[in-house]
């Protein structure tokens, strides 16, 4: 409950976006644990292939400090190292990984298909496996399309394992880090440039864009118009704030984004990392449905702007209506 907006903004923020600054520092330090254990394993094992232990590398939501609570799965790259003689080629966006006839290391890894490619279903497998052998955690891994997941017995996130492979430079002076693709073969990711795009664009605002994003994501989930992808609604919001400055007001801030979204929610949104191309894959049936939810909810901030002060409780109402019952009460 609060008396004034401003403080149930506050509040809602604290006890239903933003996670909790200790739960955060155990979500990192069980991590790193657990690959501790996952590399001890791997150096027991005369057949584990090698790692490229200095690039394991966290990605996601959580890596890039936009998650919103809760804190349900936690994002890691595991990094092997290649060996004998490897390469990679790609068709379209699928990469394939080609082993040659003697690589004994990787050869038991092989797609059943095409014994010359690397299978990324088995590298899951591997790790999937691995996990399974830790005791706290035994039983409890599995392996979906591009990850081993493990459950955390002590905390409430799964940990999402992924395999991968770093790439030398290119010729424009570019590297990448080849991630399952869920069919068995590979595809090009590159955490950093995300990482270093939010990281970037948050300091230029006073560190306040990265809970705007938490905020906004969870506006997103509510079940009041169809849902954006998660990775489409960030980089939205890093658009808008890469040409526009964040105001020391989040319900301005909020407003302006909400508009930015209904301006663009037809537009191509383009993957920063110059991978994916288009990000924005909504049929025109969802961009309808999300604009209007914005146009909606941007008028009833502006409304709640003008009984901020007058007329505190209608505000406070009129916010429950953007973000659900779990916005404080006004009292």
């Amino acid at each position: 409950m609060a008396k004034q907006l401003s403080s149930a903004i506050n509040e809602f923020l604290r006890t239903h976006v933003d996670l909790d600054s200790n739960q955060v520092k155990q979500g990192r330090t069980s991590r790193d644990w657990l690959l501790g254990q996952l590399e001890s394993i791997a150096a027991k094992n005369a057949t584990f292939p090698p790692r490229f232990g200095g690039q394991h590398r966290g990605f996601g939501s959580f890596h890039r400090n936009t998650k919103k609570q809760p804190l349900d799965d936690i994002d890691q790259m595991f990094c092997f190292s290649s060996y004998g003689d490897m390469y990679y080629s790609e068709f379209g966006s699928t990469v394939y990984i080609t082993i040659d006839e003697d690589n004994l290391v990787y050869k038991r890894y092989a797609s059943s298909q095409d014994s010359t490619k690397l299978s990324s279903i088995r590298i899951v497998n591997l790790i999937a496996n691995s996990l399974s052998q830790i005791p706290q955690y035994s039983n409890s891994s599995s392996r979906n399309s591009e990850a081993a997941t493990l459950q955390a017995t002590s905390y409430p996130w799964n940990f999402d394992i992924v395999p991968c492979f770093m790439t030398s430079e290119d010729a424009s002076g570019n590297s990448y880090y080849l991630i399952p693709d869920g069919y068995g073969n590979w595809k090009k990711t590159d955490p950093r440039k995300d990482k270093e795009r939010s990281s970037t664009v948050n300091q230029k605002n006073d560190k306040k864009v990265l809970q705007i994003v938490r905020l906004m994501k969870y506006w997103n989930k509510r079940p009041t118009m169809a849902t954006m992808g998660s990775y489409l609604l960030e980089n939205m919001i890093l658009d808008y704030y890469e040409t526009n400055s964040a105001t020391n007001y989040i319900d301005w801030d909020i407003k302006a984004v909400l508009s930015y979204i209904s301006n663009n929610i037809f537009s191509v949104v383009q993957d920063p990392k110059g991978i994916q191309g288009n990000l924005n894959s909504l049929t025109f049936e969802q961009q309808v449905s999300i604009r209007k939810r914005a146009n909606d909810d941007i008028a009833r901030i502006q409304e709640a702007e003008n009984y901020e002060f007058g007329d505190p409780k209608r505000a406070i109402n009129l916010w429950r209506i953007v973000f659900g019952d779990n916005f404080p009460t006004y009292g």
